[in-house]
């Protein structure tokens, strides 16, 4: 008998490929990719949604595709085009309901259930119409955005090990204890710039030296509930510093997650307490800097 297909695990192992990949393909305030990851539509030009649009994200960020269309093996041979060779599939999930005789009551019941099936994205097929093609990867761009002194000052007085480069990924690399980003430049706003720095900073707060959080939540779920931690912080450390957090990109952001570990309300409190921990550690450089300054 086939092993049940767990969507569940499925999306928390492709977040958690996606982690460690970089950023995860549907936050990126700058310009410039290594793909892309269009949002992504069905064969006949409908968009995806709800879970299946986070699925094909990742799946599409991890292949490099910027064709927003997906297809069944089927569909690509109705549209005239044929599935090249050794190409893999990626799986998306159809919610559904059917009904049911109660052996007890003998009343009709309606139950819900889950199947998973496969999909091509456009570009792993040969013989479509042009526009179902992707466009090529986008270039990193100058938008001529400018840092903010004071927040360039308190993101350094945490001490942190802040690297850029033309690398468009931004990312916390644990093993070498240091921050990369993009240049402000080619972000579409200082606001996105800092939101994403907090972001890292608080992946950062993390270290074995610091809070030592990585230690403390180290099971399979451990990179999803991170997220949530980083997220969470990130609004937090916006808000003390006086910018507007993107409560709509972050609420999102924080769904997923927890949807990928299977709605457990209760990590969003244990979550929000860790990050409130590592946003007091950011906001220590300040304390230590005025103090500093009292004290001339």
């Amino acid at each position: 008998m086939a092993d049940k297909f767990d969507l569940y695990a499925h999306v928390t192992d492709s977040i958690i490929a996606s982690i460690e990949a970089g950023t995860p393909a549907w936050r990126k305030p700058w310009t410039g990719d290594k793909g892309g990851a269009p949002f992504p539509l069905r064969s006949n030009g409908e968009p995806y949604s709800g879970i299946n649009v986070l699925m094909l994200w990742l799946a599409a960020d991890a292949k490099g595709y910027r064709a927003a269309r997906w297809f069944t093996y089927k569909q690509a041979q109705e549209a005239g085009g044929q599935v090249r060779k050794g190409e893999k599939s990626s799986t998306v999930v159809k919610y559904g309901t059917f009904e049911r005789e109660d052996a007890d009551t003998g009343e009709e019941r309606r139950l819900p259930y889950l199947k998973a099936y496969r999909v091509f994205n456009a570009e792993q097929i040969d013989g479509l119409p042009a526009e179902h093609y992707g466009t090529p990867a986008e270039p990193a761009r100058d938008l001529g955005t400018e840092a903010d002194p004071a927040l360039d000052a308190f993101f350094a007085a945490t001490g942190a090990d802040i690297r850029t480069s033309d690398e468009p990924q931004a990312f916390y690399n644990p093993a070498d204890d240091f921050i990369h980003m993009p240049p402000i430049a080619t972000f579409h706003s200082a606001a996105g710039y800092y939101a994403t720095l907090a972001h890292e900073a608080t992946h950062w707060t993390g270290h074995k030296s610091r809070l030592d959080r990585f230690s403390r939540f180290n099971d399979r779920k451990a990179y999803a509930f991170e997220e949530l931690i980083a997220e969470i912080g990130n609004c937090m450390t916006c808000a003390r510093l006086g910018l507007t957090p993107d409560f709509d990109q972050s609420g999102a952001y924080v769904q997923s997650w927890l949807r990928a570990l299977k709605d457990d309300k209760r990590l969003i409190f244990k979550a929000a307490s860790e990050a409130q921990k590592a946003a007091e550690w950011l906001m220590k450089g300040q304390q230590i800097e005025a103090e500093e300054k009292r004290a001339a």
